[in-house]
């Protein structure tokens, strides 16, 4: 049975193309949102290069790796959970959706134990700042955009696995995912696009 589209588009194809607008607008906007975040970090990182340097060294740059890897990996489980939802091969959809989630889940697993050895270094800003490295006031304003950006993102990060989660449930419902072949490709959008936040928030506050 050929699936209709809902009443207010003339077709598929329409439907297709207005969600498709609809999240890139969206995405234009968190664009704008982390770019404010960026521009600040820069402008901060200009005026305090020593202190923003010395700060640097103290995040764990191996646990950084690690999770742009897991985000890696998990842009391509979410590819393969579109392409099988427009195949309509549900298992097969189901089983790349649950990776992608599980994947997210890693990642946030592995932020968690990072944040915690940053409160155990004392580098967590407010009352729980105990760092007496050179720099002091700068070194705690660095980790503040730290935490910041990244929580924001890892924030995101539990938005697409909720959005994920309900995807899978939903085609766990469903004879084939077809009709979820939209949805699934703008998750996929966002979720891409949290990752690629990633890779610009891992030189910019580990690396460089």
């Amino acid at each position: 049975m050929t699936r209709a589209p809902a009443e207010q588009f003339d077709d598929l194809e329409q439907q297709h193309h207005a969600a498709e607008l609809g999240m890139w607008v969206f995405l234009a906007t968190e664009v704008l949102f982390f770019g404010g975040l960026f521009t600040g970090y820069t402008v901060y990182r200009i005026a305090y290069p020593e202190a923003f340097f010395e700060a640097s060294h103290h995040l764990y740059m191996w646990i950084g790796a690690v999770n742009t890897g897991v985000l890696l990996i998990s842009s391509l489980t979410m590819a393969l959970a579109v392409h099988a939802a427009t195949e309509g091969a549900r298992r097969t959809t189901l089983a790349w959706l649950a990776a992608t989630a599980a994947l997210g889940l890693a990642f946030l697993a592995i932020k968690a134990v990072e944040y915690r050895l940053d409160y155990l270094d004392g580098l967590v800003p407010g009352a729980a700042f105990t760092y007496t490295g050179p720099y002091p006031e700068h070194v705690e304003l660095f980790m503040t955009l730290y935490f910041v950006m990244t929580g924001l993102h890892a924030l995101h990060m539990v938005i697409g696995v909720a959005c994920l989660a309900v995807l899978a449930l939903t085609v766990t419902r469903m004879k084939t995912p077809d009709r979820l072949a939209t949805p699934i490709e703008m998750t996929g959008l966002y979720w891409h696009f949290v990752d690629i936040v990633w890779i610009f928030l891992f030189p910019l506050l580990y690396l460089l």
